[in-house]
């Protein structure tokens, strides 16, 4: 797949691409991604990418034309007469899980990363064919929106991870992921010993299975109940899991 990035700092985005288990992705070009600095396709002698908003206001708005020259620049490249455009914004639709593997198993697209107070809205009229916002709140430009969404589609690429890693993350089944534990068997903390679950050592795969799922269901239930609906919603609760969610008393 291909993401070609439009951004007025790809500088930003270099040292993300060799560094950690990733760049197994971006190395061998699964995840190839290209960078386009906006600035290169600005027609006056100050490289002007972005001017003063009509009707007033504070800020600085990111103009139609250098912009639409580089998608055309991009398009072209591509080969193809329209490809798919993603614009990070608030106002665009949550990230999740299920969207970051929609990517992952597509073609790529072309991300446009905004800055100052916003991008022309004819641009994004004309072109632009899904928004997206990581949540509510507001970024000072939308590089770091691209490098999450790289970086989630990278890890689910084939010979990224060990083949269940990804299977086993939040939301991958639609809940959070329970508790993890390592070596020492046992640790005092603050004076208390803190031992890892029996059953994590009892190599009985079925019980331990069982004791992930209902410290996930657990752990969602408590903090993300919106979660148990949506799975309760499509099915994905055993009567199991329902017999353990309904004796928690949430």
């Amino acid at each position: 797949m291909r993401f070609d990035v439009i951004t007025l700092f790809p500088e930003l985005f270099a040292p993300h691409f060799s560094h950690g288990i990733t760049r197994r992705a971006f190395d061998s070009r699964q995840v190839d991604v290209r960078l386009w600095p906006l600035r290169d396709h600005a027609d006056d002698a100050y490289r002007r990418v972005d001017d003063r908003p009509y009707g007033g206001g504070p800020g600085m708005v990111m103009l139609f034309e250098p912009l639409q020259r580089a998608l055309q620049a991009v398009a072209s490249a591509r080969g193809e007469a329209r490809p798919a455009v993603v614009h990070f914004t608030p106002t665009g639709q949550r990230l999740d899980q299920a969207m970051v593997e929609r990517f992952a198993a597509g073609p790529g697209a072309v991300l446009l990363c905004g800055r100052y107070e916003g991008v022309d809205q004819r641009l994004l009229d004309a072109h632009v064919t899904q928004e997206i916002s990581l949540g509510d709140f507001v970024l000072s430009g939308g590089e770091l929106p691209a490098l999450v969404l790289l970086d989630a589609v990278a890890r689910l690429q084939d010979g990224v991870l060990t083949a269940p890693s990804h299977q086993q993350d939040s939301f991958s089944d639609g809940l959070l992921e329970g508790p993890c534990y390592s070596r020492p068997e046992s640790l005092a903390v603050d004076g208390v010993e803190q031992p890892v679950p029996p059953v994590l050592l009892s190599g009985h795969h079925a019980q331990i299975a069982r004791w992930r799922r209902e410290r996930a269901l657990e752990l969602t239930a408590r903090r993300r109940p919106d979660l148990i609906a949506a799975a309760r919603s499509a099915g994905r609760l055993s009567r199991a899991d329902e017999r353990f969610l309904s004796g928690l008393g949430l």
